[in-house]
């Protein structure tokens, strides 16, 4: 697809190849997740084979969600630091939810207090997979009984939270015009930019 030459970088092919990599370890972490959740969720276990191949696949694609993420941590951290700005902009997320239009809303940076808060509930959503999961993980590690129990309690609970947030991210991607394009392209027109992230746009049109 041809892009307009005077739109803005917003993210690299690599940012952009991470991200995918993170959401498709994500969304197969969470079918094969519920499959093993609940009775209901069970015929989602074909996908990856039955149920015997997704217990053994499920710990794998986590693993590999988490190292992902970590190039992701890694790249993004410096951008999603809170301020002032961004709580005041979160505070009048249900008037721009009415209005349908943000032209009012508080100047943000490169990413919105939203986004900023569902990055670092992300980071704290995958600890507690990833160390809940470890203890579950029989077949490398024993634990006793109590600590598994308490460690299958605190997985599935941290996966409907992380799948509900992930839920909005995705809505709120869809919502926003031209967000997802960014992720798929890489740039976004100085329109987009300056309307969404007008201090982003300020830091990338005046250097």
């Amino acid at each position: 697809m041809i892009r307009n030459p005077n739109d803005l970088i917003r993210h690299n092919a690599f940012e952009r190849i991470n991200h995918w990599i993170v959401a498709i370890c994500f969304v197969l972490a969470a079918l094969s997740g519920l499959s093993l959740f609940h009775p209901f969720f069970r015929p989602l276990s074909q996908l990856f084979g039955g149920g015997v191949w997704t217990r053994i696949i499920h710990p794998s694609i986590g693993l590999l969600f988490a190292v992902s993420f970590i190039f992701m941590f890694v790249r993004f951290r410096e951008f999603n630091h809170m301020k002032a700005a961004d709580w005041q902009w979160l505070k009048r997320v249900g008037e721009m939810a009415q209005s349908g239009d943000d032209r009012n809303m508080p100047p943000q940076e490169k990413f919105n207090g939203a986004q900023k808060l569902i990055f670092w509930g992300a980071c704290v959503f995958l600890l507690l997979m990833v160390f809940s999961g470890l203890a579950m993980w029989r077949a490398y590690f024993t634990f006793p009984v109590t600590l598994v129990r308490l460690a299958a309690v605190i997985h599935a609970a941290t996966g409907a939270v992380f799948i509900a947030m992930i839920l909005i991210h995705i809505y709120a991607a869809i919502w926003v015009r031209g967000t997802i394009g960014a992720m798929l392209y890489g740039t976004v027109s100085r329109a987009w930019a300056k309307q969404h992230h007008i201090i982003w746009y300020r830091q990338m049109t005046e250097r």
